[in-house]
């Protein structure tokens, strides 16, 4: 039976991007030793998209989601984190940002119920 979903992010900058991670998006961490964190994060979803070869087939994305996207965008500001401009992408609003090492994230708020 699958319990769960375990992520992986890859950066040249894995030190900022835990710290990133862990100051600017708050989420909690256990050390599982010499300085490796591994995150908890609460609900997860799984799609499947099609793709015609942008993405290439077999490219995996990890998004983060939030009830209220523009209430988070103002916390994650204050935390000195740029977003893009918000935008309404039909299945939810949606926004971008830049993490250490240039990994891009997506952040949106479903318009859809989850289960």
């Amino acid at each position: 039976m699958i319990t769960g979903v375990h992520a992986m992010f890859y950066s040249s900058q894995a030190d900022e991007l835990r710290a990133f991670l862990r100051d600017r998006l708050q989420l909690t961490a256990t050390d599982v030793g010499e300085g490796w964190l591994i995150f908890g994060v609460p609900a997860a979803e799984i799609g499947v998209h099609p793709t015609e070869g942008d993405p290439p087939s077999g490219t995996h994305d990890v998004s983060f989601t939030t009830d209220d996207l523009r209430a988070t965008v103002r916390d994650l500001k204050e935390r000195g984190v740029t977003c893009d401009e918000i935008q309404d992408q039909g299945y939810g609003l949606v926004t971008w940002f830049t993490m250490p090492g240039g990994v891009r994230a997506m952040l949106y708020q479903p318009a859809y119920t989850v289960g």
